[in-house]
């Protein structure tokens, strides 16, 4: 920026001037920049940048994909406005369900905080903060009812991959998720404390985890054919897990339900919070609620022991719980 005047003193108020309406960001934008840069210079920058950074990065991609494929991503910074963006949003929505459109949302959102403060990209503020987020999915309550169990077990056979089984053991004896069970590496597990090592978390934090007798059984009867526990990748154990719950006419039941049924049981079975979030993972005590999806009929039987009266409710439920998915002591095929 320049501009003359005839009189030094002038020429510095001048300057004073525009370096304090830099620091408060009321410079008028340059016009010219923002015509030439798109939403989709953003977003592909943001994709080589950002996006190999995060956990979920092959699902980031596939996700700035189909916002790249989208008309909007042409638009320019100079053009883009709220009505432009509740337009996208509400075409999205017509082909997906609202929260994958709110997660497109949420990517978008975070390009244009980096683009203004890591960027200077002289935009004064995100666009795609003012417009609202469809709702999110709402938090699955599923866990194992019923001869759930007893089905899955059923279900078993030979057709099974080796690996189905125990997986199925540790994933509910443990409550951790399947990319962090199959990350364990035999130097990860101290037999002498039961504990095991999770080197690899979603939150980025290693934790170590408490082994109840099953899971320790379980692991002494893997074979160790490799610097892994499972040397096996993620797809295959979904595939593996799909064929296996339609067999078991359980279409209703994910993997990751599974993590669900075992932090509830941790707490039926009477652990406390701080102990069930060292299992879990979980740094905010309040994410661990949406995880935790108790019995009424277990929670009754407590009542009635307390009060001095035991209780039949739930006396099934407690005898299922107590029935493993699977012995330890077979072996893997």
């Amino acid at each position: 920026m320049s501009k003359s005047f005839s009189t030094r003193a002038d020429a510095v108020a001048w300057a004073r001037e525009k370096e304090r309406s830099i620091d408060r960001a009321e410079l008028p934008f340059d016009i010219k920049e923002l015509k030439r840069v798109t939403v989709s210079d953003l977003l592909k920058r943001y994709e080589q940048e950002i996006t190999p950074k995060k956990r979920g990065a092959i699902f980031e991609r596939s996700r700035i994909r189909q916002m790249l494929a989208h008309p909007m991503s042409r638009t320019s910074l100079h053009h883009l406005s709220a009505a432009t963006i509740v337009r996208f949003r509400d075409d999205r929505l017509r082909k997906v369900e609202p929260p994958s459109v709110r997660r497109e949302l949420v990517i978008l959102r975070h390009v244009f905080e980096i683009a203004i403060r890591e960027w200077a990209v002289p935009i004064r503020e995100n666009p795609f903060k003012r417009v609202k987020l469809p709702h999110d999915a709402r938090p699955r309550e599923q866990r194992l009812v019923g001869e759930d169990e007893e089905q899955l077990h059923a279900a078993l056979d030979e057709r099974s991959a080796w690996y189905l089984r125990p997986i199925l053991v540790l994933l509910i004896e443990t409550g951790m998720r399947r990319g962090e069970l199959l990350s364990i590496r035999w130097q990860d597990i101290d037999f002498d404390s039961c504990t095991v090592r999770i080197a690899k978390t979603k939150n980025g934090h290693p934790r170590r985890v408490p082994l109840t007798p099953e899971a320790v059984n379980t692991f002494k009867s893997l074979p160790k054919s490799g610097e892994k526990v499972f040397n096996v990748t993620a797809n295959a154990v979904r595939l593996a897990w799909e064929r296996l719950r339609l067999r078991a006419s359980l279409k209703h039941l994910r993997l990751h339900d599974l993590r669900h049924e075992a932090i509830s049981r941790f707490f039926e079975a009477g652990l406390t919070v701080p102990e069930v979030a060292l299992i879990s993972g979980h740094r905010d005590p309040r994410m661990l609620t949406r995880y935790t999806h108790l019995h009424p009929e277990v929670i009754a039987r407590k009542l009635g022991q307390i009060r001095g009266q035991p209780s039949d409710l739930g006396n099934e439920r407690s005898q299922s719980h107590k029935r493993s998915l699977v012995k330890a002591s077979d072996p893997p095929r």
